[in-house]
Order: C-alpha cells, then structure tokens, then sequence
C-alpha cells in the first residue's frame, strides 16, 4: 500500500539536479515530500550578514530545531557542499519577510537578492521519511498526498543574540506498537532533527487543536495510533516573527531545498 502510493509520485526516483532543475524552470511549485527518494532534504534562511553572528550562534544553541548542513559566503547564491544549487531559484516556493511580517511568496528571489545575504541550509524531517517508510512505518502525509502537519508550540528555543522564539513541531502518527522504531530509526540522525521532542498529548506543548496545524495540511490520526511530534525547520520562521530582523527570505513551509547529500551520508 505505501509502496503503491509513493510510486505515484512522479519524481520519487529522479535525481536531485534533474528535480531541481525543473524547479528553476517552474515546472514544479509545490511541496517536496516524497520526492528524490534518498537523499536530504533541508530548510533555508537568509539573513543579512549583520544578523548572521547571532543566526549562527541560535542554531548552535538549537540544534535539534535547526541542525545546520552549511553556511554559505556573503552574498553568493551558491552552495558547495551540500548541492550545486542556485539558493536563489531552485526551492519551490518563498517566503520574503521585512521588519518579522511576512510581505510576499513567490518562486524566484533573484529580484531581491542582495550582497550582504547569508544563506543558512538547515537539516529536514522530510530526510528520514524514506527511512520510516523501509521500517514499515507509514508516513501519513506521503500516503495522504499532502504536506506534513507542523504547529507552533509552547516550547521555548535558547536565546542567541536577537533570535529567540516557540519551537516549531512536525507531526507524524504511529502505532503504539512502531514507537519504538520510530524513535530508533530518527535518532540515528541528529543533522535532520533526529528523535522526537514529545510523544502524545498535544495539549502538553500548547497545541490545541491536533487537527488545525499552524502551516501545512493536517494528518488523519487513526485509531491506535499516537501522534509524535519532531522538531521542525521552520522554527527559524517563528523565530523571525518574534525577533523583527529588517530583511529574511526562508522557504515555504513543505518546499523544500532537495540537496545532493544521500539519507545514509548523515546517518550516524
């Protein structure tokens, strides 16, 4: 059944660079779940070199919410070790920020690229799904077609600096009988969030309503089953609400930047 459904996906076997180069070419603008099977998926945030001390030092600070995979040069749109990717054209989908409030969403930040940017590649759950998956666990929101449930919780990240804010959570539903392998499969790898941050009870860490996520599409939680919570990337987004940097570009939540880096180059 998961294998029948993720054969669907037409770029689940398709190399990174060919993905990629179709999103330059805006023939794919939606999330990336699923696809390129295999390899990892990160989180982006662009900061001005003025904040990017204290961006860094978050991250250090926060590594289960934002488990850094590389750090670019001032101003180049390129990266060099994670993927030969143009950062400012081959993720699906944007978000532009001014002063904490997000302004616009498009596909192309060409237009407001600047000298002075900092570009902060940030490990992703969507990495260890495929892993999941070969554990037997069925991953909801690939089966369902739809992007992963994430909620903004109680949970407060480690101040650096101006950046400070609620950890952002994804949700993914297990039985009680795969918790354990759940847990064992995730845990092996800490640069994509690694273990889950909280297990059941989602009133414990300040989410109300299981079924109204605050970005994504909401999961059917079946009966015997419990949902488990990974930290998420796009915790940096409510982070940036929080502290009003002047100018952010992250990526949507669920459009993801497909790099080059394989599932088991970051296992440990």
């Amino acid at each position: 059944m998961i294998e029948k459904d993720l054969n669907k996906n037409p770029y689940k076997d398709m190399l990174p660079t060919d993905v990629r180069l179709l999103i330059r070419e805006g023939k794919i603008t939606g999330q990336t779940s699923g696809m390129c099977e295999g390899f990892a998926q990160a989180n982006l945030c662009v900061l001005p070199k003025e904040y990017a001390y204290d961006f860094l030092l978050f991250c250090q600070r926060n590594p289960k919410s934002c488990p850094l995979l590389e750090v670019s040069d001032v101003g180049s749109r390129f990266l060099q070790t994670t993927c030969n990717a143009d950062i400012a054209t081959d993720i699906p989908k944007y978000r532009i920020w001014r002063d904490g409030v997000l302004v616009d969403e498009v596909t192309d930040v060409s237009s407001v690229w600047r000298d002075d940017l900092v570009s902060f590649v940030i490990g992703c759950s969507f990495s260890f799904e495929s892993l999941l998956l070969k554990a037997g666990i069925d991953v909801r929101n690939i089966s369902e077609k739809h992007n992963v449930p994430m909620y903004l919780t109680n949970i407060e990240t480690k101040r650096a600096g101006i950046f400070g804010g609620k950890m952002v959570v994804s949700m993914r539903p297990v039985t009680e009988s795969q918790l354990v392998r759940a847990v064992t499969v995730t845990e092996r790898m800490p640069s994509v969030h690694g273990s889950p941050v909280h297990i059941g009870s989602p009133e414990a860490i300040g989410i109300k309503d299981i079924k109204k996520p605050d970005f994504g599409e909401p999961s059917t939680i079946r009966e015997g089953e419990v949902p488990v919570f990974w930290c998420c990337g796009v915790t940096p987004q409510s982070v940036v609400m929080q502290s009003k940097p002047s100018f952010c570009i992250t990526h949507a939540p669920g459009h993801m930047l497909i790099t080059d880096l394989t599932d088991f180059d970051l296992q440990e």
